[in-house]
């Protein structure tokens, strides 16, 4: 039982610090703007798939994975 004890405290924590993040990165003036992002307005529709963006949190997502496993 402490085992999951443990698990859910980490968990917890990893919640509290993606909450976190998700607020200050509100404040990232150029996050979601990078060239490559792909943004279509015409008439009726708008569109917005942001690429580059998406790469480069799945880089750091990868980095900060990388280094947690060297550990």
């Amino acid at each position: 039982m402490a085992a999951i004890g443990k698990t859910l405290i980490i968990f917890g924590i990893i919640l509290v610090a993606l909450g976190i993040a998700l607020i200050c990165l509100e404040k990232i003036p150029f996050l979601g703007k990078l060239p490559g992002d792909i943004y279509i307005q015409k008439k009726n529709l708008t569109v917005y798939f942001p690429l580059t963006t998406s790469i480069l949190i799945s880089i750091i997502i990868s980095l900060i994975f990388w280094l947690w496993s060297r550990r």
